[in-house]
């Protein structure tokens, strides 16, 4: 048996890996844990043991408000079950919970403070930042002069500079920025700071005519900022069978019309040269129509020629088709070829059937006259069959013929 002082490095090792792990939360989700279990604090505050003699409860089985109980119902619903940062943090910190429920909730009333701040060290009062929760800058209207926020305030995160509000800047937010200038105020507080005219950079006013010096894109004269037309200096630099537009404070490059190789503006008429498929015309590239100026545009046998804007293209004429690069006659089909009795009606089929079997008839009786026995008994099965066929057609022919007539 090891002794127990052999056990604390391990000890110590599982309680800094425990540490690290806790350390790696964020301080918003420590702050939503403490936020829900108060809730969960002020919904339970009304309960009990739920057993029907709450008295006898309460005086053998302890206080329900101090209750392992009660602490179990608040836990159990202080993180939504989707919500896997909330539930990782719980699990780790099950142990800090228990003691401030069971031994310090008196003395330290306020969990978020005790929990987050002190033992978990995820966050830090505010108006303090940083590992260390150092103090935010200040000023006469508090953090950052109350014109903007301490990066990083509240959590052990952030460099604690001022990030300023819209219109301030400088190191407490104090000073007006950029495009902004200071209002008169008519008492002594400090006036707030106004938005200049658009172009303007700084100002002395909101008027267009009271800029002091001006954005980029513009140029100051008599007080007011004047566009800056960067195409019609070297100041544009647009990429090729581009041209360069004009805009308020800067510029932009647009595409060329697909009939120029280079361009001075928008449209056909502002091209430098013309792209191939087009000609010049006035001060215009147009479109060549390559079908009706050559003299065989599509060599191919049975083509049409067809244009298009800078090309054409060859496609079969109307009623050919394409079949491995040439162009043949589209033959619809007519549907099944007719038999050679489909024409005949059926009198000229029975009088053929006639005709075939007196032919048969007449092959066997010639081969019956020669005195062969077995041909002549196939001549008088053929000639009795071909009686009965003749006498039941005509026997139902005058049979249907009577039963017509009366």
């Amino acid at each position: 048996m090891w002794p127990d002082w052999c056990w604390l490095p391990l000890w110590a090792l599982l309680w800094e890996l425990c540490v690290v792990g806790v350390e790696t939360a964020p301080c918003q989700t420590c702050h939503k844990l403490t936020d829900s279990f108060i809730k969960g604090l002020e919904i339970t505050a009304s309960k009990n043991f739920g057993g029907g003699n709450t008295a006898w409860e309460e005086e053998k089985l302890a206080k329900y408000a101090r209750s392992e109980t009660r602490l179990l119902e608040i836990v159990e619903g202080a993180c939504e079950k989707t919500d896997f940062e909330c539930n990782q943090l719980l699990e780790q910190i099950e142990d800090q919970v228990e003691t401030w429920w069971f031994h310090r909730q008196q003395e330290a009333p306020d969990l978020f403070d005790w929990l987050c701040i002190e033992q978990l060290r995820l966050c830090c009062p505010p108006g303090r930042y940083g590992p260390q929760c150092k103090e935010c800058l200040s000023g006469p209207g508090g953090v950052c002069g109350g014109l903007g926020r301490c990066e990083g305030e509240g959590t052990r995160l952030g460099d604690g500079e001022c990030v300023c509000d819209p219109g301030y800047s400088g190191q407490l937010c104090q000073n007006c920025g950029d495009g902004y200038y200071r209002e008169k105020s008519s008492n002594h507080s400090t006036p707030a700071c106004a938005a200049c005219y658009h172009s303007c950079k700084m100002c002395s006013g909101p008027q267009d005519y009271k800029c002091l010096d001006c954005k980029p894109g513009w140029i100051l004269h008599d007080n007011k900022c004047v566009d800056t037309d960067e195409c019609g200096t070297e100041l544009a630099r647009c990429p090729t069978n581009t041209y360069c537009h004009n805009t308020d404070g800067s510029y932009e490059c647009r595409g060329c019309d697909q009939a120029c190789v280079g361009c001075m503006g928008s449209g056909p008429a502002r091209c430098k040269k013309c792209a191939r498929g087009y000609r010049l015309r006035g001060a215009k590239c147009v479109d060549v129509d390559e079908c009706s100026e050559r003299a065989i545009a599509c060599p191919g046998l049975n083509e049409a020629c067809i244009n298009e804007d800078g090309s054409f293209h060859c496609d079969c004429a109307e009623g050919f088709v394409r079949r491995d690069s040439i162009c043949v006659e589209n033959k619809l089909p007519t549907g099944p070829e007719k038999g050679l009795f489909d024409d005949m009606t059926e009198d000229e089929v029975l009088v053929l059937q006639q005709m075939f079997f007196g032919v048969v008839i007449c092959a066997l009786a010639t081969l019956a006259a020669k005195g062969d026995m077995v041909f002549t008994a196939i001549f008088i099965g053929g000639v009795a069959a071909m009686a009965g066929y003749w006498f039941t057609e005509k026997g139902d022919y005058m049979l249907d013929g009577y039963l017509k007539a009366h």
